[in-house]
């Protein structure tokens, strides 16, 4: 992971209401995404993740549709993006999202009850956007097998952890005086 690391020990900062946020190409889409720091993260996903069982990657829109994307292509395993617009599919499922800077509806469609389900994110901060996706997969009767997010910001309020919810990471960070500082560079397990 020397790629993801140098990038975030350069990634700027910059405060949204009072909260903390680091714009990284993983995260943002700027600065630019290089070809080799996205490979890393897959691999480094396929490596972590429990992939043998899972019929179907869910990921929330939209800076986890580029990683899912990359990771269903090398796995051969469907992808369902959680989106922002309501389409009114049978079986929509409507979720509050909720982070440390915004508030959105987003929208579940084309997963069932009984689908075996890897959750991938960009980011872990506050938790409050995989929170409200794994509680509505259980509500739909998805199996959850395993949850990955490539970065975790540590050191505040984390709405998964409070669930008694797992989730892995690639790598977990904070920001101290401005900058970004590595806590784990191996992330969690």
């Amino acid at each position: 992971m020397d790629q993801l690391k140098r990038s975030l020990l350069e990634a700027p900062i910059i405060e949204k209401n009072g909260y903390h946020y680091f714009v990284h190409p993983i995260s943002d889409g700027l600065p630019k995404l290089d070809p080799g720091l996205l490979r890393e993260i897959v691999i480094g996903i396929i490596r972590k993740a429990e992939l043998e069982a899972v019929d179907r990657i869910v990921t929330p829109a939209a800076m986890g549709i580029h990683i899912s994307t990359a990771v269903s292509l090398m796995t051969d395993i469907p992808l369902t993006v959680i989106r922002k617009r309501e389409y009114g599919l049978e079986d929509e499922v409507a979720i509050s999202q909720q982070t440390g800077y915004s508030e959105n509806e987003m929208y579940i469609n084309d997963v069932r009850e009984g689908e075996r389900v890897l959750v991938l994110d960009d980011v872990l901060s506050t938790g409050g956007t995989l929170a409200a996706v794994l509680e509505a997969l259980d509500g739909i009767g998805a199996e959850v097998v395993d949850t990955v997010a490539v970065i975790k910001k540590v050191g505040g309020e984390n709405k998964v952890d409070d669930a008694g919810r797992d989730v892995k990471t690639l790598i977990n960070v904070d920001v101290v005086d401005g900058e970004v500082v590595i806590v784990d560079e191996t992330g969690d397990d």
